[in-house]
């Protein structure tokens, strides 16, 4: 072991061992790392909880999104209700993300902060009281030591320079003797600088080997205590250690939803909507609500009157409809079951309006067109004026029917159709293709 001790600035080390002068500092420099390390897992707790409160906020937006879709969408019964269970299931989710959220934030992340604050002390002039401490142990430990290394590496410079010059001195006396212009005055002179050289080679000698029979002596208290010093921050570190190991081990659990029986209850709650779902139910209330099952107000035999002599509209004829009961009207089967409430003229245009809408083959609907055969329609509204607005896609949409439009979010179209009661709005686009879109596709362009 060799280097040059200073109590100022440190060794100059010379090896990568422990035991040399100033390499302890590896060991203090520990405690430091151990402060740091526990901001770095803060922040890793931190930014993992950032996630989950954003996964669950994407949860909710996505279940609120699609609820209003199928809400105004054509799926309805049983299988609108199972449909229904998949956002049930993300708002569930989204609270127990949220859960998580709160468990990283209020329970780990304040237990490694205060247990920072608890392990690490600060000090006024900066750095922390636990490495000034480490830092002056090891110091004071290793100060005799150290000092005795001085020692040694002062007369071990003495004694190899000693026999430097006695070489030199030997060569001087030896080319002395082959020159013949020195007097014998200059050779003596010579001699003894050569005899004077050696006594310097003898004395450096011995008292280099005692200072490096101190150091050996002093090696076992030095190493004694070093190794004491060292044990302090071995055990300071143990404590960071285990307790890492045992946040991690809390973050473990949070994050586990396996194990939390809501989480199990979501999916089994999902599986038995999606079960529930009933294709022979759901047909049934269909035939029921809109087709054969419907009640009806069958045309019959009607006196003149003065008042019906003014003609009315189509628009002016609902408007009137609206809330009239029918009379007259003979249910069988499951028509007497499924209606308990009488109908109104007005709920047979809207049914007549929704199998136009829906229907797969629209040239087959001899009421889909104001000219049928060549003839105006009966049972078509008069055409009112409606203000075109121009709108702008939030959401790409490809078009399911041949009479949908297809776009691109961003796209600009134009609205020539307030929405119907199903959720649908008629418009054009830029290329003059007109048909239909979804109405909470796009937003109003101001």
């Amino acid at each position: 072991m060799s280097g040059s001790y200073d109590d100022s600035v440190g060794v100059e080390v010379s090896s990568d061992s422990f035991w040399e002068v100033g390499n302890y500092k590896r060991t203090v420099k520990r405690i430091d790392d151990g402060y740091r390390l526990c901001n770095d897992l803060m922040s890793c707790i931190h930014e993992r909880a950032r996630i989950e409160k954003a996964y669950a906020q994407q949860l909710t937006e996505w279940a609120k999104k699609w609820r209003q879709l199928v809400e105004k969408g054509p799926q309805y019964g049983t299988v609108e209700k199972a449909w229904h269970a998949f956002m049930s299931e993300a708002e569930r989710v989204s609270e127990l993300h949220l859960d998580v959220k709160g468990s990283l934030m209020n329970e780990d992340f304040e237990k490694v902060k205060n247990w920072q604050k608890e392990a690490f002390h600060k000090q006024m002039m900066g750095g922390f009281k636990e490495t000034k401490e480490a830092e002056d142990g090891f110091r004071k430990a290793q100060k005799p030591w150290a000092k005795r290394l001085k020692e040694v590496e002062a007369s071990k410079k003495a004694y190899h320079a000693a026999c430097k010059e006695e070489k030199l001195a030997v060569s001087r006396e030896a080319n002395s003797k082959a020159d013949p212009a020195l007097n014998p005055e200059q050779l003596k002179k010579l001699q003894d600088k050569v005899d004077k050289s050696k006594q310097d080679v003898l004395k450096t000698k011995e008292k280099y080997e005692k200072s490096l029979k101190e150091l050996d002596n002093a090696t076992p208290q030095y190493m004694e205590n070093m190794e004491q010093v060292f044990e302090q921050c071995q055990q300071f570190e143990e404590k960071r250690l285990q307790f890492f190991r045992e946040v991690l081990l809390e973050v473990q659990k949070h994050l586990d939803l396996s194990t939390v029986s809501n989480y199990k209850n979501i999916y089994r709650d999902l599986e038995q909507n999606i079960k529930v779902a009933d294709a022979v139910e759901d047909l049934r209330w269909f035939r029921a609500n809109h087709g054969p099952g419907m009640s009806m107000n069958w045309p019959q035999f009607e006196e003149w009157s003065a008042d019906l002599n003014r003609t009315l509209s189509r628009r002016e004829k609902k408007k009137a409809a609206d809330g009239v009961t029918l009379t007259g009207i003979n249910q069988t089967g499951d028509q007497g079951l499924q209606h308990k409430k009488n109908s109104s003229v007005s709920n047979y245009e809207k049914n007549q309006s929704d199998a136009t809408e829906w229907s797969d083959e629209e040239t087959s609907n001899p009421f889909s067109s104001n000219d049928a055969h060549g003839e105006i329609n009966p049972f078509d509204e008069d055409a009112s004026p409606t203000v075109e607005v121009r709108v702008r896609a939030l959401y790409d949409y490809e078009g399911q029917e041949h009479d949908e439009l297809s776009f691109k979010s961003g796209e600009e179209l134009t609205k020539i159709e307030d929405e119907d009661e199903q959720g649908w709005c008629k418009g054009r686009l830029d290329n003059g293709q007109v048909g239909l879109y979804p109405a909470n596709y796009v937003e109003t362009i101001q």
